[in-house]
């Protein structure tokens, strides 16, 4: 059982929200790859008090700031080389590697930590990738497994070029299919069995290539495929840039956050998926505290099975996405008011949920380190041996596998402030590039500062909240 203990308490107001989030009496619930598995006694309440002040600091920090600052930070690009472009190449060896991972998950081990299949999906791509892109930019343009194969289709039938999505459609079919693949890790009984994952993911990459071929590789990875939707709003806060110029391709560096300012406001439904995205990894923290099983009549000390959750976990993650839209699209109504905004609302809601990419990627990084730092190492192992067969392609497969990264006092004390840091730091950047959007909407700088007043209210609670999530007891 992974358990992990703090001083702090459940702040009230904490508390009285998610009270508000009590469902019906049901059992427990089973572990996947993002349990934290150390014990923790550290004064956390210094670090939630901290870091909440931190963000009200940045925020009055940049009330004073002249604008021109912003706009000559966000402006500024080094460049650096230029690149070519051979995705056919690399998407082929991806959908080779990926058609190799999904013959390993039904040929393979049966053991999730032996198996390349669910070490891959769960620990590199969804949390390493992730993180890739927060620094490095679109690498999924370069390794997207549908890319390939269609562009081979397309030379073959060129009409598919043509093709395109219905615009009413919106990012609905990537809200959709990021629901269900956050539905399948955090609440399915058994994302991590190899066999079902091999199902799962061999279905959907065919389910996916389909509707390439109906709507267009273009339009289907911008606004139905979710992963491809995923990574390129994460990947609008890297610090790498790729520019088009004079019919060449050029690499620049910039500051993290600073594409973000430069984007264009989101439909309902891009709004739906960017605040999905994190209330999706925020829901996946909470479901496994005391205090959540405690509101559904689950002993956290016996755990039995995610099986007995499934009901409450799925209302649950509903619930929280609409408690953060609710919340989110209240603070922007009430700064909008503030500040006398004849922008309208939908313009300004769609604009600075952007600000919401730099928090998904600190919970991103909080929620997932401890397992990314374990089961990386899993990884190697298992990918140098897919079939369970004695081979040793990579090297690695007898390397031993050391729980020691997250294992005790000092371990757990520099994973809790990586962890802290990236919460606050998250938001404090959140804080910044809010500002700066908020510069576009409004024609003065003490208006745009006033429309920030309760969104950045949103942002320290969502801080402390955070900062709870990673100090309160768990189970699971």
């Amino acid at each position: 059982m992974a358990l992990q203990l703090s001083s702090s308490k459940l702040p009230v107001p904490v508390a009285a929200l998610f009270a508000a989030f009590s469902l019906l009496s049901v059992g427990p619930a089973f572990a996947h790859a993002s349990e934290r598995g150390h014990v923790l006694l550290l004064p956390t309440g210094y670090y939630i008090v901290g870091g909440a002040l931190a963000v009200a600091a940045s925020f009055l920090v940049l009330a004073v700031l002249p604008p021109k600052w912003l706009e000559r930070l966000s402006a500024q690009r080094l460049a650096l080389w230029p690149i070519g472009d051979g995705r056919i190449v690399t998407s082929l060896l991806v959908f080779s590697f990926f058609a190799l991972l999904v013959a390993a998950g039904f040929l393979g081990s049966r053991d999730p930590l032996s198996n390349p299949l669910p070490l891959t999906v769960w620990t590199l791509l969804w949390v390493g990738l992730t993180l890739a892109h927060g620094l490095f930019g679109n690498l999924w343009a370069w390794i997207n497994p549908w890319y390939g194969p269609w562009r081979m289709l397309a030379a073959l039938f060129p009409a598919l070029h043509r093709r395109t999505m219905p615009e009413w459609l919106g990012y609905w079919p990537a809200f959709l299919l990021f629901f269900a693949f956050a539905w399948f890790e955090l609440i399915d009984p058994a994302p991590d069995d190899p066999a079902r994952l091999a199902w799962a993911a061999g279905l959907y990459w065919l389910v996916s290539f389909a509707m390439s071929v109906v709507f267009g590789h273009g339009d289907w990875s911008r606004r139905g495929e979710f992963l491809s939707v995923f990574f390129f709003m994460v990947s609008r806060f890297a610090v790498l840039e790729a520019t088009l110029a004079k019919g060449r391709r050029r690499l620049s560096l910039c500051w993290p956050g600073a594409k973000l300012w430069s984007a264009k406001p989101l439909p309902r439904s891009g709004m739906a998926f960017l605040l999905l995205t994190l209330s999706s990894v925020s829901f996946d923290g909470l479901s496994k505290t005391f205090f959540w099983l405690g509101l559904n009549g689950v002993n956290p000390l016996e755990f039995p099975g995610r099986s007995a959750v499934i009901g409450a976990n799925t209302i649950g993650l509903a619930l929280m996405l609409a408690a953060l839209a609710g919340i989110y699209l209240a603070a922007i109504a009430l700064g909008e008011g503030l500040a006398k905004s004849r922008t309208a609302f939908a313009q300004s809601a769609g604009l600075l949920v952007w600000s919401i990419v730099p928090i998904a990627l600190a919970y991103h990084f909080s929620h997932y380190l401890a397992a990314f730092l374990v089961d990386g190492q899993y990884a190697m192992v298992a990918l140098s041996d897919p079939f369970a067969r004695g081979w040793d392609l990579l090297g690695t497969a007898g390397y031993h596998v050391s729980a020691g990264v997250v294992a005790g006092h000092d371990s757990a004390q520099a994973l809790w402030n990586a962890q802290a840091a990236a919460i606050v730091g998250g938001h404090v950047l959140a804080v910044l590039v809010a500002h700066g959007l908020a510069f576009r909407l409004h024609p003065t700088a003490s208006r745009a500062t006033l429309s920030q007043l309760p969104l950045t209210v949103l942002m320290i609670f969502y801080t402390v909240f955070g900062l709870w999530l990673l100090s309160t007891p768990t189970a699971g």
